[in-house]
């Protein structure tokens, strides 16, 4: 067989694996020996969110990708990588790390534990952190029960920010769980009791402190970048379609006047003002209607694939109430980080002001990006998997799916996952690429000081688009 028949055998070898991540990332579970997971010795999450569910359920594992690969050259990796970060694009204040995940070595490195501002790739740190605090399966209720007082019923959420004003649907992670179901559920109820007409309550209680970041801009809830962070909302705040669509100032209140109507329409009368209170403690009321969101895996997956600031920014709040801390945003940077530790990765330098990379105050270096994600691709640690699974596909999905399109970096295509970063000044990209022999490699590349934020994009494609290239040996 010639040099590049072997290649292209290689190379179609490893994308048919990336493939088969995607079909993951689709919900569809594929039969791969031998790796099953022990299912979690407790619900992790039912003694903090009431109603948490954790079903018993195996996380898919990876296929294997390249173990008989051979390892690039540092010195090759040197020669290829180091002109293409001496880019005028990437700015004075550039740091980068690729790591083999099957030998731990650092096969070339630039300032890789100098902190830098992550932006988005913030959220592969808060991803890692909720599949360890609550399990990959575990779902988030959205629950109503009644009131301490006759007549009354109260709406609580359980962190779900992508409910839908309708009918849920079961093949999506957005709009999984419906208010139109659950105010069906109640209605039955209520009617079965001779009720015709109640009050209704809103505990949104489950999140505490400022609903928005004081490392947020003016702007960006205006803008549509995220909405303020309550313990549920109809798809992440917004009030029309589209990604960045506006988003309203009291998502939750908002929820709890479409969940009235859904009540209305179905021959119950809400009387009264929607107000904020308390639900019974647990076991103290009987509950009335349930519907439960996508799993944390599907949650993450969105979040990752999607860079959804509003879903991540929930997710980290979850992460600090599982660690007993309240479910704010000044404890939501200690708690992601200290869950990573206890996995064992350096989080030495890291600070993370917020849990999806939106605002300022988060430092992170990259090899700590790659320690994760190197990890992530080991069997020690398979509730991990969404990390990977969710990450957007060069040219296909998510945010990358309108880069790697010039000509020369075709070759980057279905090879390189990674999630992007950019906020003003900053551009970063961090995740897998399948090199050309079919190994394995997880990179970070992060800077921070760059003037064009669209050339500092491209020069950190060409660097992915490199690594994909490269045997380097």
């Amino acid at each position: 067989m010639s040099d590049v028949t072997k290649r292209m055998s290689i190379r179609i070898a490893a994308l048919l694996a990336v493939l088969a991540l995607v079909v993951v990332a689709l919900g569809v579970t594929l039969l791969r020996p031998p790796a099953t997971v022990a299912p979690e010795s407790r619900p992790p999450l039912a003694d903090r969110v009431p109603g948490a569910v954790l079903p018993a359920a195996a996380p898919v594992v990876l296929p294997t990708i390249g173990e008989q690969a051979p390892v690039p050259s540092a010195d090759a990796l040197d020669q290829v990588l180091l002109p293409l970060i001496a880019s005028e694009a990437l700015g004075t204040g550039v740091s980068i790390d690729v790591l083999d995940p099957l030998t731990g070595d650092h096969l070339m490195s630039e300032a890789p534990s100098t902190a830098r501002t992550p932006a988005s790739t913030a959220k592969l740190l808060t991803a890692a952190a909720v599949l360890t605090a609550l399990g990959p399966q575990t779902t988030l209720p959205t629950r109503v029960v009644a009131g301490t007082s006759a007549g009354q019923v109260v709406l609580v959420g359980g962190g779900d920010v992508m409910l839908s004003a309708g009918s849920g649907n079961p093949q999506v992670i957005n709009g999984r769980a419906g208010l139109r179901e659950l105010a069906r559920q109640t209605a039955a109820k209520l009617r079965a009791r001779g009720r015709s007409s109640v009050q209704l309550i809103l505990d949104d209680r489950l999140f505490s402190g400022p609903t928005a970041s004081p490392g947020w801009a003016a702007d960006d809830v205006r803008d549509g970048y995220v909405a303020p962070i309550q313990s549920l909302e109809i798809d992440a705040g917004r009030v029309a379609a589209g990604h960045f669509a506006r988003r309203s100032a009291d998502p939750a209140m908002l929820t709890a006047q479409t969940f009235a109507d859904q009540l209305e329409k179905r021959g119950i009368k809400v009387t009264g003002t929607i107000r904020r209170g308390a639900a019974p403690k647990a076991g103290k009321s009987a509950e009335l209607g349930r519907v439960e969101s996508a799993s944390i895996a599907g949650l993450v997956e969105y979040a990752l694939t999607e860079s959804d600031n509003t879903v991540a920014e929930a997710l980290g709040r979850l992460v600090a109430i599982a660690a007993g801390q309240p479910g704010s945003f000044s404890a939501v940077g200690p708690a992601v980080l200290a869950k990573l530790k206890a996995l064992g990765v350096s989080v030495t330098a890291a600070v993370l002001g917020d849990a999806s990379g939106l605002g300022k105050g988060s430092r992170v270096p990259p090899q700590v990006m790659t320690g994760l994600l190197a990890l992530a691709t080991g069997a020690e640690q398979p509730q991990l998997r969404a990390v990977l699974s969710g990450l957007p596909i060069a040219a296909v999905s998510g945010t990358l799916a309108g880069r790697f399109s010039d000509s020369k970096e075709q070759g980057a295509t279905g090879m390189v996952r990674a999630k992007t970063g950019t906020l003003t000044g900053v551009s970063a990209l961090a995740g897998t690429v399948v090199d050309s022999d079919g190994r394995l490699l997880v990179f970070a590349a992060m800077a921070d000081r760059v003037k064009s934020t669209t050339k500092a994009r491209a020069a950190l494609d060409r660097i992915a688009t490199a690594l994909a290239a490269c045997g380097c040996r």
